[in-house]
Parts: C-alpha cells; structure tokens; sequence
C-alpha cells in the first residue's frame, strides 16, 4: 500500500521501500522525498476509497461459474449472470 500511495502522489517516483516500513523509504534518481504524513494520508484515502474491492473480489463467482451462467443465459433467455453481478454491486457498493 505505501508504493501504491506513493505513486498516486507522485506517478514518476523512484525509490525503495525497505522492509514496507514507511520510516524506511530511499528516494533515487533525484526523486524529491514525500513526507510520510502525506503519504499516510494519501493511504487512508486508498484504503476508503478501495473498501469495496476486496469484499467484491471474493463475493464475484468464479469466471468458470460466470461464463457457464453466460452460456445459459444465452441458451434459456435468462438473466442469472446479470443478477448475480448486480447483487455483489450491490451488497458491497463503491464508496
């Protein structure tokens, strides 16, 4: 999460995070250091922003389920795929 925050601050950084500590960051090649309470904040903000995705991830049927719900729904005129996306959407909605 620290290198996904420092990214989304700075899209060019280069640097090093030792042992994911976030007092333990080597900035190279010229990179200007972001302060680790910017980078603390910009975390948080990821983590509420994101909430949803992980959740979703393990609500989503398998892609074999999803593609052979796909394929009956073709087959029968059915909506079972649509449906079952639609509740996870809802059940773990965007923030």
């Amino acid at each position: 999460m620290i290198e996904k925050a420092i990214f989304e601050i700075n899209p060019n950084a280069s640097f090093t995070v030792h042992n994911n500590d976030i007092n333990n960051i080597e900035w190279t090649h010229g990179t200007e250091a972001i302060s680790v309470a910017d980078i603390q904040a910009k975390m948080s903000e990821i983590e509420t922003r994101d909430a949803h995705i992980i959740p979703r991830q393990k609500a989503y049927p398998s892609i074999q389920d999803q593609l052979d719900m796909m394929y009956k729904d073709e087959v029968n005129g059915t909506t079972t795929w649509k449906d079952a996306i639609a509740q996870v959407k809802a059940d773990y909605p965007k923030s």
